[in-house]
């Protein structure tokens, strides 16, 4: 029997998840249907989740692990995802159980209807969020409704993680981040600024209950708010384009 061809790779970047990996890495193969594969990416050898990986990858069909040699962090470990895999979608997931696996398949339909971005969103209707810090969990759901509501954002949650890319989108779109998870934000104002179809479809967000998170909110805020303001630019250009000129 001929393989079926992998239309999605799903990227997880790790840091030390150990054991902790495996229910997740589980839970996405079997709650996906669409033909896939589970990239884990890891910074150096050592990285304990590597022999889980290498345990599971008897059983889980189209698990592989692959290590960032583009430099350690999250951002490294998200850009080298995306250039080691060459399935027609791509999805960003986080590796601590936080994502919702069965949202992936509709967020997969979206993207075959023609969405080069497919958010999942807290903050639309049905979606939420559980858990987490409260100054981080303010900040995301304000600049989130924020971007929507004002700067014309399509979706209620840009700065959300969880999100799947049409890779012809990916290869046309130079990635501009230089700290970590802003790059969910930078890609989805940039492809509204080039007038490119963001949809979104509404997930449960819940906190890690195992390991150790790697955000880092202090560090990292300059550059989400770097993005907020270049959505807000490109509202300004965009209404001040459709006014009629002056004779």
């Amino acid at each position: 029997m001929m393989p079926i061809p992998v239309e999605l790779s799903v990227v997880l970047p790790v840091f030390n998840e150990g054991e902790h990996v495996e229910p997740v890495l589980r839970a996405l193969s079997a709650g996906i249907g669409t033909p896939h594969e589970l990239v884990v990416v890891y910074d150096f050898d050592g990285d304990t989740t590597v022999p889980v990986v290498a345990r599971l990858a008897a059983e889980i069909p189209n698990l592989r692990s692959l290590r960032n040699d583009l430099g350690r962090g999250v951002l490294n470990a998200m850009r080298a995802g995306i250039a080691g895999t060459t399935a027609p979608y791509v999805l960003i997931s986080m590796a601590d159980g936080s994502d919702e696996p069965h949202v992936v398949d509709p967020m997969v339909e979206l993207a075959r209807d023609g969405a080069d971005v497919v958010s999942a969103s807290r903050y639309m209707k049905g979606g939420h969020q559980v858990g987490g810090p409260l100054a981080k969990r303010l900040l995301s759901r304000a600049a989130g409704l924020s971007l929507h509501q004002l700067a014309g954002e399509p979706t209620h949650d840009p700065t959300n993680n969880f999100k799947l890319y049409r890779r012809t989108f990916l290869a046309e779109t130079p990635i501009e981040s230089a700290a970590g998870f802003e790059l969910a934000l930078e890609l989805t104002v940039k492809a509204t600024l080039a007038g490119r179809r963001v949809a979104e479809v509404p997930t449960t967000w819940r906190d890690r209950t195992a390991g150790q998170s790697n955000f880092k909110l202090r560090q990292w805020l300059p550059h989400y708010l770097h993005w907020y303001r270049v959505a807000f630019e490109g509202r300004v250009r965009r209404i001040l384009a459709r006014r009629p000129r002056s004779r």
